[in-house]
């Protein structure tokens, strides 16, 4: 092949690459409050990773067509050792564009892992185990009940180990649903029991590792009604497969009967 239709054939591919992402995939529906602010941060960071993936295929297109073609006429590149101020200066405006990107991201990450829940929210504490998901909610004391790990028992379906000593623990639920109201902050206590397992819903933009040993408090808000799946999304395991449930988000009357 020569070098002007190898520049051809890189040309060609990074047209097609960049029409993938407008041939009508994406991301589901936001249903959360910070979802928008989600999907507008990751298409800039799209936008200003194709200009410079488009900018180098361009420029790679040209370097071959310009001096990879064959016979007496062809022109040959010269080496250079380089510049070192170019260099520095590249360097540097890739340095700034990359790192602004990164820090416009994290101010919605941090809003979400960094700052406690807003007062009023509703309290869910998420159990992960192989290969199941545990929901406790509080009943009409609006307290948790106590665990202990040694009470655990998946034959008695004690999952998260209630002591059914506790008062507190006698109108505690444990679902393997996850069940949260519209329109009012959510706070998910997450733990697990014994690998570390990936809680996920994509409606959400939400994803969060919960590490055995650690309590991983979260919170975010949803907007919109609906059954949407939740899966776990790190290898946990031979049945990792298998480990999904589902978010109900339904209205506030719902939840408070």
């Amino acid at each position: 092949m020569t070098g002007r239709a190898l520049a051809v054939v890189i040309w060609l591919l990074t047209i097609f690459s960049v029409g993938l992402f407008f041939m009508g995939w994406w991301f589901p529906p936001a249903i959360t409050e910070h979802g928008p602010a989600y999907d507008q941060q990751f298409m800039l960071t799209i936008i200003i990773v194709g200009i410079a993936f488009v900018t180098a295929q361009i420029a790679l297109g040209f370097a071959v067509w310009r001096y990879g073609s064959k016979g007496d006429r062809a022109e040959r590149a010269v080496y250079t050792h380089g510049n070192n101020r170019l260099e520095m200066i590249w360097t540097g405006i890739t340095a700034v564009i990359f790192i602004g990107v990164a820090l416009l991201g994290q101010r919605v990450w941090a809003k979400l892992h960094f700052y406690q829940a807003p007062p009023g929210s509703a309290q869910v504490h998420v159990v992960a185990q192989q290969f199941q998901w545990n929901f406790q909610y509080a009943g009409a004391d609006g307290k948790f009940g106590r665990t202990d790990p040694k009470k655990i028992s998946d034959e008695s379906l004690n999952y998260i180990g209630l002591d059914d000593t506790d008062p507190a623990a006698k109108d505690d639920q444990v679902v393997t649903t996850l069940v949260i109201p519209v329109n009012r902050p959510v706070e998910l206590a997450l733990r697990s029991k014994d690998v570390t397992h990936s809680i996920w819903v994509p409606e959400t933009r939400f994803k969060q590792d919960l590490v055995p040993g650690m309590n991983i408090n979260v919170h975010f808000t949803p907007v919109e009604t609906g059954k949407f799946e939740l899966a776990c999304a790190e290898l946990c395991g031979q049945l990792h497969f298998k480990m999904k449930s589902y978010l109900l988000v339904v209205p506030q009357d719902v939840t408070t009967r």
